[in-house]
């Protein structure tokens, strides 16, 4: 777990919602996984929940192969009615 990619999301999200934004486009990547294995990507999961906690909820979500075993996932949060 790494705590502090969680601060760094909820900040930036709290910060999008104290300024008024209504959407906030967020990029997670993902090391270290294989993209051909289902399974848990660690740390994704903390850094959604850790924005959601500031008022927004994830919408909509794509993926990007890196290369490597890099992914970088796109994730679209709205502010919670």
């Amino acid at each position: 777990m790494d705590h502090a990619r969680d601060d760094a999301a909820a900040k930036a999200a709290a910060d999008a919602y104290r300024a008024g934004r209504h959407v906030l486009t967020f990029k997670i990547v993902q090391a270290g996984t294989n993209s051909r294995s289902t399974g848990i990507m660690p740390g994704v999961g903390e850094q959604i929940e850790a924005i959601e906690a500031q008022g927004w909820y994830l919408d909509k979500m794509s993926a990007e192969a890196l290369g490597g075993e890099r992914t970088a996932l796109i994730c679209l949060f709205r502010r919670r009615p």
